[in-house]
């Protein structure tokens, strides 16, 4: 098949035929002639399969075909949203190539660089715009960036785009467009994650996958060392010595390691540069751009930063760290052997990592090749054990819940010296601390539940006792009286509490009390008394 057979208009197979593209990939194939019918569009491709012209094109020759704005700066008519700078950049300067022959007009917008050239170049108007999530929420706020006259939107490289926290500002952009529009949604990789988003976004669409998301491209050789902990730096030292790698993508897991292998490779005379969020956009550009025209042999990046490096020549990738998330593996090695070329992935795995390695090999579909021979081997006994250890931990048993222990008869329910002697009938001996009505004598640590004994009586019945006697009604003890009721008499030495009447020689207000052992009333002051 060829471009002509896909209904493109002449403007636009004209700027094909100057970039040097005879026939369409898969994914275009399949991709253009559902875009140009108006259908919403799920296009899973690995990447260098030519996803940008799958959706570029047929937004081109849609827009192109509707009758130009008279007067007035022209809409925003598509928007492309990218999860990168270097992506964005990269599909604006598609954009620009292949509508060289038509009146369509773009502009790109991200963040890293100041916005008072973006703001020159929406002010004059554009039919579509390419841009990263944060650069256009900022620029939405301020009021330079209407979408409520999209038609087509964009989603390139969305498993990232969810994977870097976008979710919610894309869901905030989709609000500002209208309801009915076409949306194409694609993506390197598609996992089960974002499955809920494209039942949200996409109406009926049709569904591309040229090849499964667990496939990787045939034509890269793969291999893994597996090292002593430790040694990763000396090993890819030790490969980048062989000058048959001319050129090599080095990925690493975070942005301060980037930077570290870097500096290392630097010591030993190797030019290499990092890329990561933390550097400037101008920064990022210069190395992209030195390592594109071969002035730097060594790209060192992170999987955010890496997405939109599109290098047809590139020799080698080579994982520093491998990836938890094994789709990522996939999207990594994809950067090399691309149109049509050979590639080599190379993979570096100590201990910790085996688990990332067996869960790669499961989603490939077959273990890759490890190298043996090479200077820091693991250890024999750790290869062993962790050649048993599982992809991923097995759950841990649920631990089983103790049973209560067998519940007492109530004959049991009190402990000795507490337990009530038969006979007595609403009177307990004052070991007793007899549960009752009546009248109650006992010690101080008795604590029955009616009227109590001395140690905790409560309200209900007249109790005496040797210590801190609580009622309401008529108490008698030696110390620490405290009534709780009102209207009864009560007598006490000392810590006699207000509530009824109380009196003893540290007694405090509230009525008449005696201040002797004898219960004997005596009136008092009307303060503490002493």
């Amino acid at each position: 098949m060829t471009f002509n057979e896909l209904n493109l208009t002449p403007a636009i197979l004209k700027a094909l035929s100057l970039e040097n593209y005879t026939s369409p990939t898969p994914i275009q194939e399949e991709a253009i002639p559902a875009a140009l019918a108006g259908r919403d569009v799920l296009g899973c491709a690995q990447t260098g399969t030519g996803k940008t012209a799958a959706f570029s094109l047929p937004i081109i020759q849609l827009l192109s075909q509707q009758p130009a704005v008279n007067g007035g700066k022209r809409r925003i008519r598509s928007l492309i949203l990218t999860p990168t700078r270097e992506l964005a950049l990269q599909i604006y300067e598609n954009i620009q190539a292949y509508s060289k022959f038509t009146g369509i007009r773009s502009t790109a917008i991200v963040g890293g660089v100041s916005q008072k050239a973006q703001e020159r170049a929406l002010s004059q108007g554009a039919d579509i715009l390419i841009a990263t999530p944060g650069r256009l929420i900022d620029l939405i706020a301020q009021k330079h960036v209407d979408l409520q006259y999209v038609q087509i939107l964009v989603l390139d490289e969305a498993d990232r785009m969810l994977d870097m926290g976008f979710i919610h500002d894309v869901k905030r952009i989709i609000a500002k467009m209208p309801s009915k529009k076409q949306t194409l949604f694609f993506s390197a990789t598609m996992p089960s994650e974002i499955s809920q988003l494209i039942k949200t976004l996409l109406v009926n669409p049709v569904k591309i996958e040229i090849t499964p998301v667990s496939s990787t491209v045939d034509r890269i050789e793969q291999s893994v060392y597996l090292l002593q902990n430790g040694n990763k730096q000396n090993q890819l030292n030790r490969l980048l010595q062989d000058q048959s790698i001319v050129s090599a993508l080095v990925f690493t897991r975070t942005k301060r390691g980037a930077d570290r292998v870097t500096r290392d490779l630097a010591k030993i005379n190797i030019t290499a540069q990092a890329i990561h969020g933390n550097k400037s956009q101008n920064d990022r550009q210069n190395a992209l751009r030195n390592f594109k025209s071969g002035a730097t042999r060594v790209l060192v990046a992170t999987d955010i930063a890496a997405r939109g490096i599109d290098i047809d020549e590139l020799s080698h990738v080579i994982n520093f760290n491998l990836p938890n998330i094994p789709e990522t593996y996939v999207h990594r090695i994809g950067r090399t052997g691309r149109a049509g070329m050979s590639g080599v992935a190379i993979s570096l795995c100590e201990e910790e990592e085996i688990p990332y390695l067996k869960d790669i090999q499961k989603l490939i579909g077959k273990s890759i090749p490890e190298i043996k021979e090479h200077a820091y081997p693991m250890s024999k006994s750790t290869l062993a054990l962790l050649n048993d250890r599982p992809a991923k931990a097995p759950a841990k048993p649920a631990a089983k819940s103790k049973a209560n222990p067998p519940r007492k008869p109530k004959t049991e329910w009190f402990t000795q010296g507490n337990k009530p002697k038969s006979g007595t009938n609403g009177q307990a001996s004052p070991d007793s601390g007899s549960r009752s009505g009546g009248r109650v004598s006992g010690s101080a640590n008795d604590r029955p539940a009616g009227a109590r004994n001395a140690g905790a009586g409560k309200p209900g019945a007249s109790v005496n006792g040797s210590q801190g006697n609580r009622t309401g009604g008529y108490a008698k003890g030696a110390q620490g009286n405290r009534p709780g009721g009102a209207g009864g008499i009560a007598s006490g030495s000392a810590a006699g509490r207000p509530g009824a009447r109380s009196g003893g020689s540290q007694g405090r207000p509230g009525g008449q009390s005696s201040p002797n052992r004898n219960g004997n009333k005596a009136p008092v002051n009307a303060g503490r008394t002493q």
